[in-house]
Parts: C-alpha cells; structure tokens; sequence
C-alpha cells in the first residue's frame, strides 16, 4: 500500500504523475466530480489548521466523495489517552483514506505501521509537510512553467519550517537547483537537511543573513513566518520573530518573473503591499492546494492495489535500548513505542521517525 509520510517516499516520476493529474483537473474539473463516489476521507487534526484541513474537505467533495474527521483532538479519544496507532486501526473501520495532522513529529509515521487504508501526513510538528510540498512544486510549475533549473531562496524560520525541509527534499530530484538559505543564525537550516539531503543528492546551497543581496537572483522566494509554537523558549521567539520582512523596497530588487510562495497563515513577513504586485503567487498558491490534493486522494486510492506503487524500502532500523532520541516532541518520548533509528550519510546516528540525532 502506498502513503505519504514524507516527500521521499514519492519517486520523482510519481511526483510528476500526481502534478500532471492536478493540471488536467484544473483543466477539466468536471471530469473528476464523480471520482471519489460512495468514498470516505477522515481528517484527523491534533492541531490548529484552516488551509490545510479545509483544503483536504475542499478537495474530497469536490471528488464526489464525504468527509469525516476531528479538528480537536478534545474531541477524540485521544483526550482519553487512546494512541495515535488505537485512533487509526479504529478510523480505517469508517474511511477509506485518512489524512493526519499532528504536533508530535513521527506520527503519521507510527500510523502507517498499521493502517489498513493509504495515510497522507498533513503536517507532523516542524519535521515535514509532504502535501505542502506538493502544493509548492505545482505553482512552481504553474509561475515559472518549470521545476528543473531555478534558483530557489528560503527566507525566514528554517529551522522548525517543516514546508521548507519538505520542498528542499522534492526539489533535490530535479536537475539544476539552487538554493540560498536566509535566516539568522538562531533559525538556520538544520545540518541533517544539508548533510543528508542537499551535500548527498549535490544540491548548490550557500546561507546568509542578507535578503537585500540575495533576492536578486531568485527565480522564487519561498517566505516563512517565525513560528511561535515551535519554541520552547519564548525569549528566544521575541529575539527572531521580525527578522525578515518583505515590502514593496525589497520586491523592486527582484527579477520581473520572479515568484513569492508563503505556506501561510503569514503575519509580518510579508507585507499587506506586497499583496497586489503578479509576482505575489501566496493566493494562487492556496488553491494550487486544492487542486494537488484531488490529484494525490484520486492516485493515492488507484495505487492502493498496484505492486508498482509501493513504499519505498528502507534497511532495517537500529535497535539498541542505550540509545535515546533527543526530540522531546517525538511519538517515541510521548507513547510508548520502541526507540528506532538509522544511520545518516554522514555517519551520525537519527531517529527513525524526526531525524533528530541520538543521546
């Protein structure tokens, strides 16, 4: 069967399959309006969301088909102390395809191990956001009209910005990526996602802390926000939270095609000015949103049978009760499940489900 945790887990031919499906639903909408009949997709949100779960619903009734689901887990047996691998076994007896949003990395993961219904990631805390992803690559596509050789900055929150880590792994298939990194020292990008990613498939990168110098050469400027609920130390977010700001100065510095991407909800970061000039793709990019997840529930539930769509296959994790991972917002630190990790590229030891390294 086939999920999706994590970009990786689509081959770069997959990824085009889905993105090319999105352009001809975009085309033809009334083609799929039936497709997903007598179908039911249950959103599980252990977190505040409105693009994304709202996109989801939007999405699948579009497709013909019924949504259930929580947007509180308040309202869930999870306030009763069920497990995320108890919540899922039970959801697959209603749904036929489940969408996940969790505040705890490595859950969706967790549930995949035993779903017996494909199981999208919609966001696990800041370690990866595969549909964002998605939702990216396809207004790439529709701004640019390409993927391959463009020059791409990231500006903002690198650190905790789970679309960023998402998007930066997408891209490395593609031929001719460059990425410039942005941020202040304290919200850099972390070193598994250079090492493992960018260094390993031969991505150029280079960092800086100057948006000015930067945003010249960019063919798309993907702008985050500094996201408060991902630190732990409050001190630390009032030090970063107005790093970078884009305004109607700043935009005069870029190309004439260049486009700006925001996962949103946004706050400061980009400017209400901005809002008007063609090279602002943040709107467009929302319904891109909806458009790519019609394409992945409809590919997600023809590949459910298919042997040549699988899940990727992996070396056995490392099993060694000396080891602990360091992630206090990982599913192994918060429900009981058995510590499992791999071997980076770089030699360093990370765990199976957030990619933190071990203590």
């Amino acid at each position: 069967m086939k999920h999706l945790i994590d970009p990786t887990d689509l081959r770069k031919e997959e990824i085009d399959q889905i993105i090319v499906l999105a352009e001809d639903i975009i085309a033809h909408r009334e083609r799929y309006q039936g497709s997903m009949a007598h179908k039911k997709l249950a959103t599980l949100f252990y977190e505040p969301s409105t693009r994304t779960r709202l996109s989801f619903t939007a999405a699948m009734m579009e497709l013909g088909g019924q949504v259930l689901g929580f947007s509180n887990p308040q309202n869930s047996s999870a306030a009763k102390g069920e497990t995320v691998q108890d919540t899922v076994r039970v959801l697959g007896c209603f749904a036929d395809i489940i969408a996940m949003r969790h505040p705890i990395e490595g859950a969706p993961l967790v549930a995949s191990e035993v779903s017996r219904v494909p199981i999208i990631n919609a966001g696990d805390g800041s370690h990866s956001h595969p549909t964002q992803t998605l939702t990216d690559l396809l207004t790439i596509k529709r701004e640019l009209g390409r993927i391959d050789d463009i020059t791409i900055g990231f500006c903002g929150d690198l650190r905790f910005g789970r679309t960023v880590h998402s998007l930066i792994k997408a891209l490395s298939r593609y031929h001719g990526i460059k990425v410039v990194l942005i941020a202040p020292d304290e919200l850099r990008l972390p070193d598994y996602i250079k090492l493992d990613v960018c260094e390993k498939m031969g991505v150029e990168y280079r960092e800086t802390d100057n948006l000015d110098e930067a945003i010249p050469e960019l063919d798309v400027l993907y702008m985050t926000r500094v996201q408060k609920e991902r630190f732990l130390d409050e001190d630390e977010f009032d030090r970063v939270k107005d790093s970078f700001v884009l305004d109607a100065r700043r935009m005069a510095l870029a190309k004439p095609k260049m486009a700006v991407l925001h996962p949103l909800p946004r706050v400061n970061e980009i400017l209400t000015e901005v809002d008007d000039d063609p090279r602002a793709a943040y709107f467009r990019q929302v319904e891109n949103g909806k458009f790519v997840r019609m394409s992945l529930i409809v590919s997600l539930m023809e590949w459910r049978n298919d042997p040549e769509h699988v899940m990727p296959e992996h070396e056995a994790p490392i099993l060694n009760p000396a080891l602990h991972c360091s992630n206090p917002k990982c599913i192994c630190n918060n429900e009981k499940h058995q510590p499992r990790f791999r071997l980076a590229e770089n030699g360093i030891t990370r765990c199976w489900y957030c990619d933190s390294k071990v203590r």
